[in-house]
């Protein structure tokens, strides 16, 4: 053979893969395109075939090209990575790995690195090129320049395949983008879109970290998909699943025949509750296979942040084991040192390579110093899903009114917390499934109190210290839990109710979006004031939003069915302060009976902390907001 039978791939540019700081591996293992130069016969055209399997005996490259029955590869001197160099192969061939372990046996398996897949139940890996342009260069300059955490933050959560059932992304860059951007949302959150074989999953089970999932077209319908709501000014972050792997016969699990990817010992290597694969996160391979792909989806898919699925999972060795069934650290404590380390290294990285990324952390215990930088010992995180707030509101919402002044610090505990990390306030898929029971149907007695009650809880939450995520579906109150084998429920937003909370959530973003108080000090104490956290006795809160400028907006909310009038309170200026949003508008399907006529006027008699005070009206099972006119 006149040429190189690795493509140009060479054990040097594998050191950094083996050291664990190669963290733009998708560059070299993988199947890509390529022309190498033969000395008799000039440039070839091909493609190079490479991965890592140490391991092995040997290694052969199947696939529709050789009607799968094996070209071998070779091993790269001291490298542990096979590779090899097939001349003629374009685009979208069909290949696989058949690997034969030190066991002699030989098992078939995909490329972990394959940037494109057949569609499940066929699982080949496909050779694939992007040819895409992209068109968001303002997009990319500006988030550059952003501050996150002083800027407004509403998630949409979306499953692509149950948003509307059938749409492929280049259906969804039209359809999608429209609806997201009329409710008004700053973001959408995807759940994972790594290729994964059981749909019931919803991705959170990934057999090709590096393949978007080929269910709603190729990888650049992907990056169109992005592209588009980039233009339309909304941010994409995708769910991203560093925490384990399912054990599928043909994908990363024992993938040269050994525990490759995940710890040999099952106390430290698998998630029993699962019945999953943890990845070893002490091993250099390992980490630059993971740190890579997390920049794979900023760099390739101009991802805009990584949610970073079940983080406590990977913090703590006996995270959901019985005593005797984890391994201590060598401190003989049960925090996951490694996984610790991983984390650190990935988020500064993220944050390094693209400023204005985020990296958000779904965090479900009180793990100190999640969203503090690593220089500080933090995990580095920028943004925590604040589940303890979930839980409370969500078991307050779900009382009976006659009962919940016994729990009303269900609703005031969260400010206690508040400023130890940064916050998402989270009302996401995990609330309305495996028979939770839909948002709605959390809520007790009749259809009125339900919608007015929902209606309340969401103003509440949009006004409340931290950025906001909501489940779609949620914002027209689905009434059945979410089912990733159909559609959402279009339809009831024709019906009353439903269609009166899909536009107080339009209105919820767009006064968001318009009033800094809400947002700019989200995680400093001077951004919130109480006007009065103890009226238990009526089911209800209220404070003061305030941001850096002197502007105001007071927000009060009435968890009770009767309504409050001439109802005292405390606010830091006199003058006038008009009602920008009162929940029981007939425009929300409201009563529209409740008000304060568009306009409060706060006289300068002080009242508790504050130096003015005024009287309200606040609407049953509603909230009103009132925003501060300059004088």
């Amino acid at each position: 053979m006149a040429h190189d039978p690795f493509g140009g791939l060479t054990g040097w540019d594998l050191e950094g893969f083996h050291n664990g700081g190669d963290t733009e591996l998708w560059k070299r293992l993988g199947a890509f395109q390529c022309t190498v130069e033969d000395d008799e016969r000039g440039p070839i055209e091909g493609v190079r075939f490479a991965v890592w399997a140490p391991n092995a005996r040997a290694v052969q490259v199947i696939g529709d090209f050789n009607w799968w029955t094996g070209d071998p590869m070779q091993l790269i001197p001291g490298s542990g990575v096979w590779g090899t160099f097939i001349e003629g192969l374009k685009e979208e061939t069909l290949y696989k790995f058949r690997i034969q372990g030190p066991d002699g046996v030989w098992r078939e398996k995909v490329d972990p690195l394959a940037r494109f897949s057949e569609q499940a139940p066929a699982n080949a890996s496909i050779v694939y090129e992007s040819k895409y342009i992209w068109s968001d260069d303002e997009w990319i300059a500006k988030r550059e320049k952003s501050l996150p955490y002083k800027e407004p933050m509403s998630i949409y959560e979306v499953h692509l395949g149950g948003w509307r059932r059938g749409k492929s992304y280049l259906d969804l860059a039209e359809e999608l983008v429209s609806y997201v951007k009329w409710q008004g949302y700053t973001h959408v959150e995807f759940m994972p879109l790594a290729e994964h074989p059981f749909e019931p999953s919803w991705g959170y089970q990934v057999t090709g970290y590096y393949s978007p999932t080929s269910r709603f077209g190729k990888p650049d319908d992907l990056r169109f998909l992005i592209d588009k709501l980039h233009q339309a000014g909304i941010g994409v972050i995708l769910d991203w699943v560093p925490g384990h792997f399912p054990k599928d016969d043909w994908a990363l699990g024992r993938f040269d025949g050994t525990a490759l990817y995940e710890h040999a010992d099952p106390r430290q290597g698998e998630h029993m509750d699962w019945g999953t694969y943890i990845f070893n996160y002490g091993r250099n391979e390992v980490k630059s296979f993971l740190v890579s792909n997390a920049l794979y989806w900023l760099s390739e898919f101009h991802i805009d942040g990584l949610r970073v699925d079940a983080v406590a999972s990977m913090l703590y060795l006996d995270y959901s084991r019985a005593e005797g069934q984890w391994v201590p650290n060598k401190y003989g404590g049960r925090e996951n040192l490694e996984a610790i380390d991983f984390l650190r290294y990935v988020n500064r990285h993220m944050y390094e390579r693209h400023p204005g990324t985020m990296m958000i952390a779904e965090e479900s215990t009180s793990f100190p110093g999640v969203t503090k930088p690593v220089d500080k010992d933090g995990l580095g995180f920028g943004f925590k899903w604040n589940m303890g707030w979930m839980n409370d509101t969500l078991r307050y919402l779900a009382l009976d009114p006659v009962y919940r002044q016994y729990e009303h610090n269900l609703l005031t505990f969260a400010m206690v917390y508040q400023y130890s990390e940064n916050f998402i306030l989270p009302i996401s898929h995990d609330e309305v499934v495996h028979g939770k029971g839909s948002m709605i149907n959390k809520v007790p007695q009749d259809d009125w109190r339900k919608f007015a009650t929902l209606r309340a809880f969401y103003s509440f939450m949009w006004s409340f210290p931290g950025k906001q995520l909501v489940f779609m579906g949620s914002e027209f109150a689905q009434r059945p839990e979410f089912n990733e084998a159909t559609s959402l429920e279009w339809w009831v937003t024709e019906l009353w109710g439903h269609g009166g909370l899909q536009r107080l959530f339009r209105d919820l973003n767009m006064i968001y979006r318009d009033n800094p108080p809400l947002f700019e000090l989200d995680n400093a104490p001077e951004g919130f004031t109480w006007i009065n956290a103890d009226d238990r006795g009526h089911n209800t809160l209220s404070w003061v939003r305030n941001d850096s400028r002197g502007n105001h907006v007071a927000c009060f909310t009435n968890f009770s069915p009767e309504p409050l009038r001439d109802y005292p309170i405390g606010l830091p200026a006199d003058g006038e302060w008009e009602e920008i949003l009162n929940t029981d508008s007939e425009t929300y399907d409201g009563s529209g009976q409740f008000g304060n006529l568009g306009v409060v006027t706060a006289h300068d008699e002080p009242w508790g902390h504050f130096p003015a005070s005024a009287e309200v009206t606040i609407p049953p099972l509603g909230s009103i907001w009132l925003r501060h006119k300059a004088k």
